[in-house]
């Protein structure tokens, strides 16, 4: 597959979808962006070709789209969830897998969404929403879930300030092997320090940010 099998139509679709994700929830809107970018750069650390980088921050863009679907009170809440919030919450992964399903038709997209609905999958199987174990997996959602948690440790909440990288990058190895992939979790650690120097560049993130804001 090349740049040429993604669909002139994306980039504005895509770009529609955020939109929509930013009335409702600016902060997350934020948040997808910056795993879109993170997301096809690890890939790129990883050796996935320019096509597979592409489906790994598109995947990254839309895994959160879902939470459009979340009521506020849940989504929104300081404090911690209740179980039955939680299972709220955990309902976004399949929500953004259904609103991404009108596309599944385009090749480009149907490789999206399996890495949609599978980025809160964990290794060892205690993950959502389908308990796979290891390398059922989709790989970008596993690159998902390490950028993904990387963002979400890092930036302030309600209730917490952000964690400094050194904290966050010993939870990403304590946790390698059993919550995420290994080699993935060591190639982020190797690159992560590096990426705040690089130029910025023609990536969709920027390009959609533009037009979005």
């Amino acid at each position: 597959m090349s740049w040429g099998d993604i669909p002139d139509w994306t980039y504005d679709s895509v770009r529609g979808l955020l939109e929509a994700l930013k009335a409702v929830e600016p902060s997350t809107y934020y948040h997808c962006l910056r795993v879109g970018e993170y997301c096809r750069k690890l890939a790129r650390e990883a050796g996935l070709n320019e096509y597979e980088q592409k489906v790994a921050e598109f995947s990254g863009l839309l895994h959160d789209i879902g939470k459009i679907g979340i009521e506020r009170s849940v989504l929104l809440k300081p404090g911690k969830l209740d179980p039955h919030e939680l299972d709220i919450m955990r309902n976004h992964s399949i929500i953004s897998e259904q609103i991404i399903k009108p596309f599944e038709n385009h090749q480009f997209f149907k490789e999206i969404i399996p890495a949609v609905r599978g980025h809160h999958e964990r290794l060892d199987g205690e993950g959502y929403p389908d308990k796979l174990i290891g390398d059922e997996i989709p790989l970008i959602s596993r690159v998902i879930l390490v950028v993904d948690t990387y963002d979400a440790m890092s930036e302030n909440r309600i209730y917490r300030k952000g964690l400094p990288d050194d904290i966050i990058y010993a939870e990403l190895k304590r946790c390698a092997g059993t919550q995420f992939d290994r080699q993935l979790v060591n190639t982020f650690l190797q690159a992560h320090s590096h990426w705040q120097h690089e130029k910025g560049d023609d990536a969709t993130i920027y390009h959609i940010h533009r037009k979005v804001a």
